[in-house]
């Protein structure tokens, strides 16, 4: 009969195994964000993310069992995702949006886990591993809501933009040189606008 502690120690392994996948997979996300701000907080969770990997291995050991790892399946599938993603939205102004995306599906699954670690860990009566689990799901938390605040600040916007320019330069070419009804050419009667630059 397997027990809460078994279940635990489980979703342990699964999750440093996910930590340390997620510690590979940052710098080439990093790499592929044209957002400088983006660029910085991936890196700087990088760190937090390394430090992450040092504290299940001392949740290990105040279990007095050797930190080891299990394939996080959930997590290879997230990172392949997110490589996909980098790699389709290469060059777009899209691209920062995407990263963030794939960026918090990673997030929202460690959040799922360390917090159902340190529940089961309180429960377990080991207050050293309810500390040290409780101290990581503060910095995913933290992270989810840098990068949202980064979505909102202006990736989600620039992708927008972008669509909303391609949608425009479409609706003026019907293929026949002539713009459509309703839509003047620049020069003709009107001032060309520039957007306040970012």
């Amino acid at each position: 009969m397997k027990t809460l502690k078994d279940l635990f120690m489980q979703e342990l392994a699964d999750i440093y195994d996910a930590e340390r996948r997620t510690v590979k997979a940052l710098p080439k996300m990093a790499g592929a964000a044209t957002c400088d701000k983006l660029k910085k907080a991936i890196l700087a969770h990088l760190k937090e993310t390394e430090g992450h990997v040092t504290k299940v291995e001392q949740v290990f050991q105040s279990f007095d069992e050797t930190a080891k790892g299990k394939t996080c399946e959930a997590t290879v599938g997230l990172l392949k995702e997110g490589d996909e993603i980098a790699a389709d939205f290469k060059g777009s102004p899209a691209i920062n949006a995407a990263l963030i995306s794939a960026a918090q599906k990673v997030e929202h699954h460690e959040i799922a886990c360390y917090g159902a670690l340190h529940e089961w860990a309180g429960l377990l009566g080991n207050k050293e591993a309810a500390a040290l689990l409780e101290e990581i799901l503060a910095e995913e938390k933290a992270a989810n809501e840098t990068l949202t605040g980064l979505a909102r600040a202006g990736s989600n916007k620039e992708a927008l933009e972008d669509s909303e320019k391609k949608g425009s330069e479409e609706a003026s070419d019907d293929g026949s040189g002539i713009p459509r009804r309703g839509i003047r050419p620049v020069g003709i009667g009107r001032n060309r606008v520039f957007p306040i630059s970012r």
